[in-house]
């Protein structure tokens, strides 16, 4: 069932951000871009490798105004814990949502429920806070920041230039179509 459109869960997680912690809800999503990254579990293999690669660009999430939550059923504890012990994860400047209970995991409908952890989901929340892209792959394949950035950018220029849509590829800056009768078949 798609998630296009759906609102996202009520919630209010602890997550780890700027060595500390801080309660995170949806009140705080709504009102902006966010990118909700859902990974299996700290101290694994592939999951660190793509926590670096959002934190090499986050700068640039964030002059998009968009923020970026990772998330994964560990604690707050489990995530300060691995910021302290790991030279990769120190890169985070993002929050780390803890989701122990899987009310965020289930919410976003990530979640494996017979080893209690979160599918590799990747959604993109719009001000509204609707799902307006995601995707989930399988736990064995990491994911790739510039894509999702990519892809940000589009959702936010059809947003804001709601008769003109992205075609493949698409990068800021770059052409974009005026969906027409004139334009079917000449594509």
């Amino acid at each position: 069932m798609s998630q296009i459109g759906k609102q996202i869960v009520d919630f209010k997680a602890q997550a780890f951000v700027n060595n500390g912690f801080q309660e995170v809800s949806k009140e705080d999503v709504v009102g902006r871009w966010s990118v909700f990254f859902f990974y299996p579990a700290d101290f694994t293999f592939v999951c660190p490798t793509e926590l670096e690669d959002l934190a090499n660009v986050y700068n640039e999430f964030k002059a998009v105004d968009c923020e970026i939550f990772s998330v994964s059923t560990d604690t707050h504890f489990v995530h300060k814990a691995w910021h302290d012990t790991s030279d990769t994860i120190k890169k985070i400047k993002y929050p780390m949502l803890a989701d122990p209970t899987g009310v965020l995991s289930r919410g976003f409908d990530v979640m494996i429920e017979e080893v209690g952890l979160a599918e590799r989901g990747t959604f993109i929340v719009n001000p509204a806070g609707e799902i307006v892209a995601y995707e989930v792959v399988a736990g064995n394949v990491g994911r790739n920041a510039e894509e999702l950035l990519r892809r940000l950018k589009a959702l936010q220029f059809v947003a804001a230039n709601p008769a003109e849509v992205c075609p493949a590829k698409w990068k800021e800056g770059a052409a974009t179509l005026q969906p027409s009768i004139d334009l079917v078949g000449k594509i």
